[in-house]
């Protein structure tokens, strides 16, 4: 009789990765290895009752805390280059993807393993950058992902585990919640439908809020932030608390359409107060500390970078030329900035750093100047001038102003 074949599955005890295991054990007659990476988002009590369930079905589990590995490699360079997709979503899943899928490779190894699997679907973005990092690292190593290749819906997923005797809870299969340090994702429902609301039941569950409008500061140190309100912090530890004083106001809660990397558009939820507030944040701070051309050339390649990490492409080299810019541009993004918290809003109040480039005592936009006479500034205008009015005489203005 030949020995089961080995199988590490990551593991996040929802209905899809707790499906796989029963499936891969009935149908694939595997030995299932279970693997929850932690990336932010989950209670120790929670990680516990995953463990349990595991265990229950037969699976022999692992767990990884890598919260401060994604906040150093992914966290980092997503705060430091203003990374929001669609101007709204700060990439709250795709940077958790390639950590715990790097993390599924690497147990593989350790554990002798003949292949890796996860829970994703057919139609969404999670498969394809699993398959990214385990192709990459692995690449001998069979990757399944049952979900994908049944095709069935979460309602046959169910189902199939109601016939094994496990049950699901109806919300699981309602929705599908992904909370992670870096935000939470909330997709199925109605949410695919671009015209309804997101009903207040799809997000986590919010404590009262206070009675009035809050601040807070938040210090950055080379882009980095790394103290609140004055007490130096440790990255995830800042951002846990950032998103526990945001959901205190609910803020952070947003909808979000965009390209998927099959090409085709999709509509998730989510809740992220952290993230939102941290760029914010850095945003204002950077425009006090870098040069005009710098901001312009950043924003532009940290939103190549976020498109590269959204559709799991991480492993091209220009990802690492592109982080390289990205924090090149943080050495003088040190300072602090000042945020108002009220329910539902948050306005980034003030900013400060000793690399200010604002200085008040060479000018002060729009009022007075010591740094130049009135003189110099009328020749400065008239030499920014020329080459438009040499084109305008030319014709090429004029002819554009006849077809007015």
């Amino acid at each position: 009789m030949s020995p089961k074949k080995r199988i590490v599955l990551a593991y996040s005890g929802g209905l899809d990765t707790t499906f796989c295991i029963v499936w891969l054990q009935k149908e694939r007659d595997a030995e299932v290895h279970t693997l929850t990476v932690n990336t932010g988002g989950l209670e120790l009590e929670e990680a516990r009752a995953i463990a349990e369930r595991a265990a229950s079905l037969g699976a022999t589990h692992h767990g990884v805390d890598a919260r401060q590995e994604l906040f150093e490699r992914f966290v980092t360079p997503l705060i430091q280059g203003n990374v929001l997709r669609g101007h709204a979503y700060p990439l709250c899943v795709a940077a958790e993807r390639v950590v715990q899928a790097e993390q599924l490779a690497r147990a593989a190894r350790e554990l002798g393993a003949d292949a890796v699997a996860n829970g994703s679907t057919g139609a969404g973005n999670d498969q394809f950058r699993f398959d990214a990092v385990v192709r990459t690292l692995v690449p001998d190593l069979e990757a399944l992902a049952p979900v994908r290749e049944l095709g069935w819906s979460r309602e046959q997923e169910s189902a199939y585990l109601a016939e094994h005797g496990i049950e699901i809870p109806a919300a699981t299969t309602t929705y599908s919640v992904n909370a992670g340090l870096w935000g939470t994702t909330i997709g199925g429902g109605t949410i695919h439908d671009p015209w309804s609301a997101v009903p207040e039941e799809a997000f986590p569950e919010a404590p009262e809020p206070p009675g009035g409008p809050t601040e807070l500061t938040v210090g950055f140190e080379a882009g980095v932030p790394g103290s609140l309100d004055g007490a130096a912090m440790d990255g995830v530890a800042l951002v846990e608390a950032l998103n526990a004083r945001g959901r205190q106001h609910r803020i952070g809660r947003g909808v979000h359409i965009g390209e998927t990397i099959l090409g085709i558009k999709g509509r998730i939820a989510f809740e992220a107060p952290a993230p939102l507030l941290l760029i914010a944040a850095h945003r204002e701070l950077e425009k006090l500390v870098l040069s005009r051309w710098q901001l312009y050339w950043k924003d532009h390649l940290a939103d190549f970078y976020g498109n590269l990490l959204h559709e799991g492409l991480y492993y091209d080299p220009v990802v690492k030329d592109l982080e390289a810019f990205i924090r090149s541009s943080q050495r003088v993004v040190t300072g602090e900035a000042r945020v108002c918290l009220e329910r539902g809003r948050f306005e980034v109040t003030g900013v400060r750093s000793p690399l200010s480039l604002m200085d008040q005592r060479v000018a002060t936009y729009g009022e007075t100047t010591r740094a130049w006479s009135a003189e110099e500034a009328t020749g400065f205008g008239k030499l920014r001038a020329l080459s438009l009015s040499l084109a305008w005489q030319a014709g090429s203005g004029a002819s554009g102003a006849d077809n007015q």
